[in-house]
């Protein structure tokens, strides 16, 4: 797969998260292939377009063939916060300054918290049948296993997480892990609006789950929508926004919201 070409001048920006966006497994197909036929229109007027996701880099090589994507996205932003542009021979290629820079203030911040931290995990392992998990650049996450075990630990989290400036979460149903506060899926698809030219005035963006509401938002985008799918809160943070909550779930939410903001 390769991209489709790069117009010769960018504008706009469209942003989308993956899992239970863009592709749902229980539907059939998991992403419509007229999404495909849309986005090559929206190419051929000056509009990139990007996926927007907590997955890994490399789990997202899973995601374009779960997807069946004809083509990559013209940017990936993995981890809500690593930036790649697509290379020479099919290879993700890094945003480098952006990157380095993250992974930096990331390991600071863990480092100034890594007594709350140490807390929570203490708390999670003793009083909870929650797993912590630990990965390379991710070292304090948790996987529970209800959303009523997780929003019981967002309690014991949020009572004491204010003591700690710059440590934050971003959370995904049962999944969640700390993270920087200044890194999030808004303001990594704000440096990809950057380094595109265009103004939020030209930022359209759509998700459906918690660790979205970061892009959700009209510091970052015009244009934001949510299919009918989204979590309730979601849903009613995008109303706040003055957003769009589509009528339809995932990939055909994503068609019929494009359909509303761009006629």
């Amino acid at each position: 797969m390769q991209s489709l070409p790069m117009p010769e001048k960018i504008v706009g920006v469209l942003s989308f998260d993956f899992d239970g966006t863009l592709v749902d497994p229980k539907s059939d197909p998991q992403l419509h292939p007229v999404f495909f036929e849309v986005i090559k229109q929206f190419n051929e007027v000056g509009w990139v377009w990007g996926i927007n996701t907590g997955r890994s880099q490399m789990q997202m090589l899973s995601g374009f063939m779960e997807g069946k994507f004809p083509f990559l996205p013209d940017f990936l932003i993995a981890r809500e916060r690593e930036l790649y542009t697509p290379g020479r021979l099919n290879r993700w290629m890094p945003v480098r300054e952006w990157n380095e820079k993250s992974t930096k203030d990331h390991k600071k911040v863990y480092r100034k918290s890594r007594k709350f931290i140490k807390q929570v995990q203490q708390h999670v392992e003793k009083e909870t049948n929650a797993q912590w998990v630990t990965e390379e650049g991710d070292p304090a996450g948790i996987v529970a296993n209800s959303i009523e075990e997780m929003a019981e630990i967002l309690d014991f989290i949020d009572a004491r997480i204010g003591d700690y400036k710059n440590l934050g979460y971003l959370r995904n149903t049962i999944y969640l892990r700390f993270s920087h506060k200044d890194y999030h899926k808004g303001t990594s698809l704000a440096e990809i609006s950057r380094r595109c030219g265009v103004t939020k005035e030209q930022v359209f963006t759509i998700g459906d789950g918690h660790n979205d509401i970061g892009m959700l938002n009209k510091e970052y985008a015009d244009m934001i929508a949510c299919p009918a799918n989204a979590d309730d809160e979601v849903k009613q943070h995008v109303l706040e926004q003055g957003g769009y909550v589509c009528q339809q779930s995932a990939s055909l939410g994503v068609i019929e919201a494009i359909d509303h903001f761009f006629d």
